[in-house]
């Protein structure tokens, strides 16, 4: 990591999919829930079938007390199935318009349209959270989430720390606009060139490289390009694109199961 002044603590998780937890000086946020077994099946768009084969890292009775959830979309089944819906009941989740009004009447979800800003109290801490859009389904809500609080502090030239997860998406021209605000000292990237009949839903590695050179970002944390046979690459070839692009020394591989310390 080059030099910053963002000098908070914080592990990721990663329990399969894009399903982290994401710990920040001991508050606890929990991507996309997702801990159905090996082996299931659920029904997709145009008529596919999403398969799984990993069962994830740590089952829902094996978490730390979740503070908070970052939804990225509420109604594609492997970022949230029903056991990790069951965790969303009585806790604060951020998550898209839609999805707020299809998890309804649970209060504590809040719904964001595409770069709304809110002020959002989580565990006694008041964080910033800012929505960013993302293009993966066709005509289907998803957001991804800069994350930010005070103790967080300001770069030398004057942007806000903050962290950032990607939530489903491609590669936008658009997300640049976030550097123009936050210095990223962690993106927490959702990957896996996952493809539906020739439509890329996901980013590749070159995708996320570019991405992370647009958000002048510290650290590339990917995750989501495993466990799915319509995810269509993999770790190695994740591994060989960063190198290409020249990113590899800033990328962070998550081990599953582990708290691995990224700052």
């Amino acid at each position: 990591m080059s030099a910053s002044t963002f000098t908070n603590k914080v592990t990721i998780t990663h329990i399969g999919t894009a399903t982290a937890i994401l710990d920040i000086d001991g508050v606890t946020f929990l991507t996309d829930p997702f801990f159905s077994p090996a082996g299931t099946t659920f029904p997709a768009e145009a008529g596919h079938t999403l398969h799984t084969y990993e069962d994830p890292a740590l089952r829902p009775d094996q978490l730390p007390p979740i503070d908070a959830v970052l939804l990225s979309h509420e109604n594609h089944p492997d970022n949230l199935d029903e056991p990790g819906r069951r965790l969303l009941d009585g806790r604060r989740v951020v998550t898209t318009r839609d999805g707020a009004r299809n998890l309804a009447p649970r209060p504590g979800v809040l719904g964001f349209a595409d770069w709304q800003e809110r002020e959002v109290r989580i565990a006694g801490k008041v964080f910033t959270v800012t929505a960013t859009p993302c293009t993966h389904w066709p005509g289907h809500e998803c957001v991804g989430f800069v994350v930010r609080a005070e103790d967080f502090g300001v770069a030398p030239d004057g942007r806000l720390n903050a962290v950032y997860f990607s939530g489903d998406t491609v590669y936008r021209d658009d997300l640049v606009r976030v550097a123009d605000k936050y210095h990223v000292a962690v993106a927490l990237v959702n990957l896996g060139k996952a493809t539906f009949d020739g439509l890329e839903i996901t980013m590749d590695g070159r995708q996320a490289a570019r991405l992370f050179r647009d958000l002048k970002a510290d650290v590339l944390v990917p995750m989501h390009y495993e466990s799915w046979d319509h995810f269509t690459q993999n770790g190695e070839g994740l591994f060989k694109e960063f190198e290409a692009e020249g990113v590899l020394d800033s990328v962070r591989w998550l081990k599953p199961g582990k708290a691995v310390e990224i700052n």
